[in-house]
């Protein structure tokens, strides 16, 4: 009974098993372990004379060898167009699906105005910088310093304006610009366009060019050349920094250089490096639009602006504490 018990489950085996695969069943029962490696002689293997080309491959890559003059052929991605020229983009197509449910001139509207909307729109601001209240030696004085731009993402109407003046006393000066400003790429924007300058002695208007933005590591910077009705040059060079200390407490550190091409006794500019203004600011944002400050102001004339200054009985140079706020809509 044994022996045909036996015999049975040998059969239903051999059933379930094909041949193939009772021959790899059979590598499962090698003993490796009696396997001497050690014995094996691997340095006398010719492995140059090993016949690899007759070793068994499979025959259908026929789909993963690449065609010739087509790369993507071998990794299943389609053969690119042959009667699009390399390097042209097809045509937008102008059929939309939507005009056969809707009267095409209502969805041409729609479609303006999700470009309008997606980029195409105007917008505005203005912001006025400082609005600062000065003290320092001699009379407190007020400075301000603003900007407003109106347009779209490339092209814009943009004005600047600054000026100051002691408490209870004449303007000293003031300025103001209107400029064409256009995008140049994500960072900087060219400016042009005239300055005009408001003050008790000589006034003047200048043809303006200059460059602003944002460079790297977030320094906003800024470059302007000035060349008035009366022939003079000059050049302005502008960079502050927003230093976060916290998400609303910000130290700004800003500098102010002018530069001048030859002497303009009166207005009291002589040739060369002529002015330096830094400051350092503080300032506590209530909100993005609002934030008031404080800081300190040190302004100093050079070379012969400030010989100029000394002759006309002004100081050189000045230091002030500065309390003052800062918005922008």
């Amino acid at each position: 009974m044994k022996a045909l018990a036996f015999a049975a489950l040998l059969s239903l085996v051999t059933a379930a098993f094909p041949a193939g695969a009772q021959e790899h069943a059979g590598h499962g029962q090698t003993d490796h372990g009696q396997t001497d490696h050690g014995q094996m002689d691997h340095g006398q293997m010719d492995h140059g004379r090993m016949n690899h080309d007759g070793m068994d491959r499979p025959q259908d890559h026929g789909d993963h060898q690449p065609a010739a003059g087509n790369p993507h052929a071998g990794h299943g991605l389609p053969a690119p167009d042959a009667g699009v020229p390399a390097g042209v983009a097809p045509p937008a197509p102008t059929d939309h699906a939507a005009e056969a449910f809707y009267d095409p001139a209502e969805m041409a509207r729609a479609r303006a105005a999700m470009l309008r909307e997606s980029g195409g729109m105007t917008f505005s601001r203005l912001m006025l910088d400082r609005l600062e209240y000065r003290m320092g030696r001699g009379a407190d004085a007020y400075h301000w310093e603003g900007e407003g731009w109106v347009g779209g993402d490339l092209n814009r109407f943009a004005f600047k304006t600054e000026g100051e003046g002691d408490f209870g006393g004449p303007l000293e000066r003031a300025e103001v610009q209107a400029l064409y400003s256009r995008a140049i790429d994500p960072w900087f924007n060219l400016e042009a366009g005239v300055r005009h300058d408001i003050r008790p002695g000589p006034q003047r208007t200048y043809a303006v060019v200059g460059i602003d933005g944002l460079a790297p590591y977030w320094f906003e910077v800024g470059a302007q050349a000035f060349l008035s009705d009366k022939g003079d040059a000059h050049l302005r060079l502008e960079g502050s920094y927003d230093q976060r200390i916290t998400q609303r407490l910000i130290l700004q550190p800003a500098a102010e250089i002018d530069i001048a091409a030859q002497d303009v006794p009166e207005l009291g500019i002589g040739s060369g490096l002529s002015d330096v203004e830094l400051g350092l600011r503080l300032r506590y944002e209530f909100a993005r639009e609002f934030a008031p400050y404080v800081g300190v102001n040190w302004e100093r004339k050079l070379g012969e602006t400030a010989r100029f200054a000394r002759a006309q009985g002004a100081r050189a140079s000045a230091t002030s504490l500065v309390m003052g706020v800062r918005f922008w809509f």
